[in-house]
This record gives structure tokens, sequence and C-alpha cells, in this order.
């Protein structure tokens, strides 16, 4: 009976997170393809041509950001957003997450180990999001950003700069293992 039960809670470890990740992918799709609903002449409405449509237009619209000609027009809608009184948060808040992780600022690009006590033992993983705080008056501090565990959230906190390490391990490896709990890597 202990070998039955062993073998379910195995099955269940190995099929939750599988059936988890395909449901939502598979949410996703249906609401992206269902917000499109495109027909195509003689043939009516194929699933999946809503969401190629989407990751195009996606395409799309990026190169059209990249563009020299366009590029302008897109600096126009980008100032006029930050300039919103209410719009600037939010855009600027999921503009500046966004290019953390994937544009062109990448600021979780260096991982670190932070002593949370300078005669302590316990440590940190986080990034290094400002190596200079001197425009605060602190001098001799560091920020460091320390994502939590299974959520897409965090803390800023600040160092002496003495207790941070840097580390010379890939930065998407780490920032993994955060949110993972320390489970991924094992």
């Amino acid at each position: 009976m202990k070998r039955l039960t062993n073998y379910f809670l195995q099955g269940l470890l190995f099929l939750v997170p599988l059936v988890i990740t395909v449901y939502v992918f598979y949410f996703l799709f249906k609401k992206v393809d269902g917000l499109l609903k495109i027909p195509i002449p003689g043939l009516g409405i194929i699933p999946g041509v809503g969401f190629v449509t989407t990751i195009l237009l996606i395409i799309l619209i990026g190169f059209l950001v990249s563009n020299f000609l366009t590029k302008r027009i897109m600096l126009v809608l980008d100032n006029l957003f930050n300039r919103l009184p209410l719009v600037k948060l939010l855009y600027g808040s999921i503009k500046d997450l966004l290019n953390a992780f994937v544009g062109n600022k990448k600021s979780f690009s260096q991982p670190v180990l932070v002593k949370l006590t300078s005669n302590g033992d316990a440590h940190v993983l986080g990034f290094i999001t400002c190596e200079s705080l001197d425009n605060l008056g602190l001098d001799e501090m560091v920020s460091v950003y320390v994502p939590q565990s299974y959520n897409f959230a965090g803390q800023l906190l600040l160092f002496p700069r003495h207790q941070v390490t840097p580390l010379s391990i890939n930065s998407a490896e780490v920032m993994t293992f955060i949110v993972s709990g320390g489970v991924a890597g094992n």
C-alpha cells in the first residue's frame, strides 16, 4: 500500500504542474483567439487564426517602433502617456518592469548575495538595480531588488556596499532559483 501511495504522489508531482501549465496556455490561447474571431473567406472561423494574427500584429508593432520613420510617432505617443497624471503611473510602471526583463536596459543583470546583517549568517539573493545612491545622500549604499518566491512581486532593499557580493552566475538562473523557492536547479 505504501508503494501505491508513493506512485500516486509521484504521479501528482508530475501531472499537476504539467496540466496547470497546459491549461493556462490553452486558456490564454482561447481567450486571445476568441477576441479576434477572424473569418477566412470560404472557410469560416478557424481556431488559431486570431492567435497567429495577434503574434503577427505584435511583431509588426515592434518593427514600426524600431523603424526610423515611425519611431518619432511612437516617441510622441510615449511622451503623451508619460505626461498624463494617472496614466503615467500605470504606463510607466509596466514599461519599466518589461524593460527590466527584456528591454535594452535590463535591470536584473547583476545577481548578488547579500548578507542581511553585518554580523549574521543569513543571506538573501537579489539583483543590484542601482550602484550609486548619492542623489539620496546614501553614499555607501546600493539598492538590491529581492524577488519573492512563487510570486511576481519583490522588495527593493538598501544595503551597505560591503554586505553585497556580486555573483558570477547567469541572472536568469538566479531568478529561476529565487522564484521557484530554491527548488529549480537542484
